[in-house]
């Protein structure tokens, strides 16, 4: 990966002959970059990824890598490319960790997830050969971890949305349940609503989705899965009611909060409460599975359509003081950005 340390570059690539406001906007990504930078320059890595700071993650990674390569980095490693959507990177790093710690279910588990995403962004001959990758890493997660429920619930995952020539099926991701019901009632409640879902039995999904919200304590996730559910078949009064359960809820998940607001972003519905989710987010601390320049961005999103265009290119800027080349920001940024000179120019 190429680093730019330059921050005007780091934020906005090279703009030139910006207009007086393009200037001001341009100096307070290079402000943000280095307040941030500063902020967290003696950080771990895994700190670093928890704090959305994947270009430091990644740097600090590779010089760990040239060093003294461990199977800790490279999961790092390949972790922090997941968040940037660099799967062939990410493959490569997880690949050396699971050889050089091939007893680790938590290195399978990531090889998985991994082959998983880019099984969804390539010809589906291909997504084939990795949909079989995955199951046998996910496999090999439980086989060394067998308590873990995540690597489990991926599992069941799998097997409920897999076809049977890769190894999938109803009946398995109905084990993998029962087995998933001693470490964590709530996501067994969850895989089991997916299956009446599938099935088409929407009354006895619907119950067992909020049989996880009982489970949970009325935790962050299940309300997510819920709002999910009501989303999906276009009951968005319900949809939004969940999600204001999600709000004020037990944050056993932040990452919960991030991915209420992305509903309400899709569905169209409720900005100012989309807004207010993301911001709980940030100010609780944030966490690896939602990276925080994500967070920026999508707040971002919701403002701009909102119209508040200032505000919208302030969040754009402090996602990409966290991940440079991160598309979303990028192109919002761009968005905003040309919209006030066309603006000025019209005046």
């Amino acid at each position: 990966m190429k680093f730019i340390r330059t921050p005007i570059k780091a934020v906005l690539g090279s703009r030139l002959n910006l207009p007086i406001s393009g200037l001001v906007r341009v100096l307070f990504g290079a402000l943000a970059l280095t307040a941030i930078t500063l902020a967290f320059a003696d950080q771990s890595p895994r700190d670093l990824l928890a704090a959305g700071r994947v270009d430091e993650a990644v740097e600090v990674l590779q010089r760990q890598i040239q060093v003294a390569p461990t199977a800790e980095s490279y999961n790092l490693l390949c972790r922090a490319q997941f968040e940037l959507g660099a799967w062939d990177a990410g493959i490569s790093a997880c690949e050396r960790a699971t050889e050089l710690a091939p007893d680790n279910g938590l290195y399978h588990l990531w090889l998985g997830r991994i082959y998983g995403e880019k099984a969804d962004h390539v010809s589906f001959i291909t997504a084939i050969g990795l949909a079989k990758k995955v199951h046998a890493e996910f496999e090999r997660a439980v086989q060394y971890a067998p308590n873990s429920w995540e690597s489990r619930t991926d599992l069941a995952e799998f097997y409920l949305e897999a076809p049977g020539m890769v190894g999938g099926g109803e009946s398995k991701a109905r084990a993998e349940a029962e087995k998933i019901a001693a470490l964590n009632p709530a996501m067994a409640d969850w895989v089991n609503g997916r299956l009446a879902e599938k099935n088409k039995d929407l009354a006895e999904a619907e119950r067992d989705y909020r049989a996880a919200v009982d489970a949970s304590h009325d935790g962050a996730r299940a309300w997510l899965n819920l709002a999910g559910f009501y989303s999906h078949h276009q009951r968005f009064d319900d949809m939004e009611e969940a999600l204001h359960h999600l709000e004020t809820s037990q944050l056993d998940h932040p990452d919960a909060l991030v991915d209420g607001a992305g509903i309400l972003l899709r569905t169209k519905r409720d900005y100012p409460l989309a807004v207010q989710l993301l911001q709980r987010y940030i100010a609780a601390g944030t966490v690896e599975e939602a990276p925080a320049f994500k967070a920026h961005a999508m707040v971002g999103q919701l403002l701009e359509r909102q119209g508040n265009s200032a505000a919208a290119a302030a969040e754009y800027h402090t996602a990409l003081a966290m991940a440079h080349n991160y598309g979303v920001a990028q192109d919002g940024l761009r968005r905003v950005t040309h919209a006030a000179e066309m603006a000025q120019l019209a005046r």
